[in-house]
């Protein structure tokens, strides 16, 4: 597994909130939540599997995120360590609190669009 270096991770654990651009879509950023877990970053669709920033990386697509002005190449791989998963459960419940948008991160039907970015 390939590792983000020593500021980005620390970039990406205190930023709420990243950009992340597809290479399927270019042209157009969302924002989306991420998360550090054991010094991996992981990502999860608000919107399911109907994400389209999610349909984008599942099928392997590259992306670009954009953190405290910097602008990271990543790969994502799919998360299916349920250990893991319930690490990065926790994770954003930690960063982003107590309420409806943290909890539906959390959610049953979200978990398997838990995806493990890395470096490209």
């Amino acid at each position: 597994m390939t590792r983000f270096d020593v500021d980005a991770l620390r970039d990406l654990r205190s930023t709420k909130e990243v950009r992340i651009w597809t290479g399927k879509h270019p042209e157009s950023a969302v924002v989306i939540w991420v998360v550090v877990a054991d010094d991996a970053v992981f990502v999860r669709s608000y919107r399911g599997a109907r994400g389209r920033w999610y349909r984008d990386l599942a099928a392997g697509g590259d992306a670009m995120l954009e953190v405290a002005g910097r602008q990271l190449a990543v790969q994502a791989i799919p998360e299916h360590d349920p250990a893991a998963i319930e690490r990065v459960s926790g994770e954003f419940l930690r960063k982003y609190g107590p309420g409806p948008y943290a909890e539906a991160m959390v959610k049953q039907e979200i978990l398997a669009t838990t995806l493990r970015l890395e470096p490209r």
